[in-house]
């Protein structure tokens, strides 16, 4: 029986993170374990591609039992976007489905936020959040007529990670807990995933 992908990603992750490896390392080494698991889309059960009418979805595909690390779908439905957030831990962003549009923002000295760049993140690519370099941002599905979909990798299980949103004119910081759309997770056992 062959194993499923989402279940060799986890295993190969989870061996890279034993060693308690740096952030450097886990951006390069952990993106091209995810670049692996996005480069066909074939893989993601259909229950966690379900766009919401209104907001993006936040779908737990892994929870790692030690909260090293967390594997959630990001489904967007045509326009959607986040809000101005951080993360607070590490993070990888895999394009699976669609395009979509992250733009950096970066506190100035009146405590607003202004955004630096935005990029395009198309499938098969990767990007990365990190406190210690750039970690606030808005991002958005860039297709307006269609879903997107992106693998997202956090160091640690982010839907129960205090987080936050800001204002970005007046800075204001409101705190917030996500959690996920989905009560059931995947069974990694399951090899057509």
């Amino acid at each position: 029986m062959q194993e499923g992908k989402l279940l060799t990603f986890v295993k190969e992750l989870a061996t890279l993170l034993e060693s308690k490896p740096s952030e450097e390392i886990v951006f390069s080494k952990g993106k091209k374990l995810l670049e692996n698991l996005i480069q066909v889309d074939d893989w993601l059960p259909e229950e966690f591609c379900k766009p919401h009418p209104q907001h993006y979805q936040q779908y737990l595909l892994y929870a790692d039992p030690l909260d090293r690390f967390s594997v959630v779908s990001f489904v967007w439905g045509p326009g959607q976007k986040t809000p101005l957030h951080n993360h607070t831990v590490w993070g990888m962003i895999g394009q699976l489905r669609g395009q979509e549009r992250s733009a950096d923002y970066y506190q100035q000295a009146d405590g607003s936020y202004k955004a630096d760049e935005s990029s395009l993140c198309q499938p098969g690519r990767v990007a990365t959040v990190s406190p210690d370099t750039h970690d606030i941002h808005v991002v958005e599905n860039a297709l307006k007529n269609q879903t997107s979909i992106s693998i997202h990798v956090y160091g640690g299980n982010i839907g129960r990670i205090q987080r936050a949103v800001f204002d970005p004119i007046t800075g204001a910081e409101k705190l917030f807990i996500s959690g996920y759309a989905n009560s059931v997770t995947p069974n990694l056992w399951n090899t057509a995933q």
